[in-house]
């Protein structure tokens, strides 16, 4: 898992790219995934979107697949670099949590993250490496960070894990954060949560993951 985890992070390069064509190509690519999916977009609709030849997006990315691929990857990444800036707070364990929660609730429930979680899931049967990469560009990612923070705390004396372990704590941490108000958007696509709500819901998360392992 850790070798899959490492490819994933090696594989988020088309964020990073210098290229600016490249990344006209990308921003389009995303524009028009999100809005349309993945079996409705072509590369025509990209291209247009973009503003450049059809001979410069297959330059960089030679079919739909790849884009796919490679807009999934610069979402995960942009949206994981939001959670690196999250530092533990010794002795603040419940806010330290809570701004973890709030951060990723804030990722998977934007319009953005929930059209690209239905996209994926849609097309997993057909194209199982997209949703694999999807998983460990995002929320493997995610729950890695979380389970330093952990770690942290668990040093520290403020969690108590027992046999657990920090990776399956934070995956744990990571559900409860996402489950069910995933879920709700999911099923209620014209209803955006507001921010009381998605207060709400980390709040909950949060005081269930403290009274499990909290100390003291």
């Amino acid at each position: 898992m850790q070798t899959d985890n490492a490819n994933a992070e090696t594989r988020q390069a088309p964020d990073e790219s210098p290229n600016p064509k490249e990344q006209v190509v990308l921003r389009a690519a995303r524009a028009v995934f999100l809005a349309h999916g993945f079996s409705a977009a072509t590369t025509d609709m990209i291209q247009r979107e973009a503003k450049v030849s059809k001979s410069t997006v297959y330059a960089h990315y030679p079919n739909k697949e790849d884009l796919f691929i490679a807009v999934v990857e610069a979402e995960c990444a942009s949206h994981t670099r939001k959670l690196r800036d999250i530092e533990f707070r010794p002795g603040m364990l419940r806010e330290t949590l809570t701004t973890l929660a709030r951060a990723y609730a804030t990722i998977v429930l934007s319009q953005a993250g929930l059209a690209l979680f239905r996209i994926v899931i849609a097309e997993a049967p057909r194209f199982p490496a997209l949703a694999r990469t999807f998983y460990l560009a995002g929320p493997s990612v995610a729950a890695e960070l979380v389970a330093e923070h952990l770690a942290d705390a668990v040093a520290r004396g403020e969690l108590d894990l027992g046999e657990l372990g920090r990776d399956a704590a934070a995956r744990q941490f990571i559900n409860l954060v996402r489950s069910e108000p995933q879920l709700e958007c999911l099923t209620h696509p014209d209803a955006a949560p507001s921010a009381a709500q998605i207060d709400q819901w980390v709040a909950a998360a949060v005081t269930t993951f403290v009274r499990a392992y909290g100390r003291g």
